[in-house]
């Protein structure tokens, strides 16, 4: 029930989920359930505690992004970059490891360091011929990035980039290239 309903009521879903987890707390896919329905409803620690709990139970780097995003909702970006930095961060590969760097550039711009928000985005996966949700994301972060390091032309490539890439309308990456060039009126 609490994958049903996350989308359109987290709340109700964290219910349905902290009641799962009352009944069969000691199986790991409950638990991560729980964490990430948490997640969903901005429930920042406690997110992080269930998806500790489900990582235990299982193993594996799974989740690490989630994870990190949490420390960052729970004001800890330096937490983030560790976990990007971590051993099991370098096992991660393809949209996960994807995912775990767009949290850890984010981390890295909470903190004031944006080129370093940059340089984190930097791999192959920047392929501006690239399209689905998760290039249009990766673009859409790599762009932001760009903007706050001062490279606002760069950033406008990429907005467009991830407008082009964005086929089910993840982003507001054609909003953000108006507000650049000034179109937003």
């Amino acid at each position: 029930m609490a994958g049903k309903l996350v989308d359109d009521d987290p709340r109700l879903a964290l219910a349905h989920a902290r009641a799962a987890r009352q009944r069969a707390g000691r199986i790991a896919v409950v638990r991560e359930a729980a964490g990430i329905t948490a997640y969903h409803a901005g429930e920042w620690a406690e997110a992080l505690s269930e998806l500790r709990a489900a990582r235990r139970m299982a193993g594996g780097p799974g989740l690490l992004a989630v994870m990190a995003d949490c420390e960052r909702g729970l004001g800890r970006p330096e937490r983030a970059i560790e976990l990007g930095r971590s051993e099991e961060a370098a096992a991660l590969s393809g949209d996960d490891a994807a995912e775990l760097r767009m949290v850890v550039a984010g981390a890295r711009m909470d903190l004031g360091q944006f080129d370093q928000a940059v340089v984190t985005l930097q791999t192959p996966d920047l392929d501006a011929s690239r399209t689905g949700s998760g290039a249009a994301r990766l673009f859409y972060a790599y762009a932001d990035a760009l903007v706050a390091a001062g490279r606002i032309e760069d950033g406008l490539k990429w907005f467009l980039n991830s407008a082009a890439a964005d086929l089910e309308g993840d982003t507001d990456a054609e909003e953000r290239v108006a507000e650049l060039t000034g179109d937003d009126q």
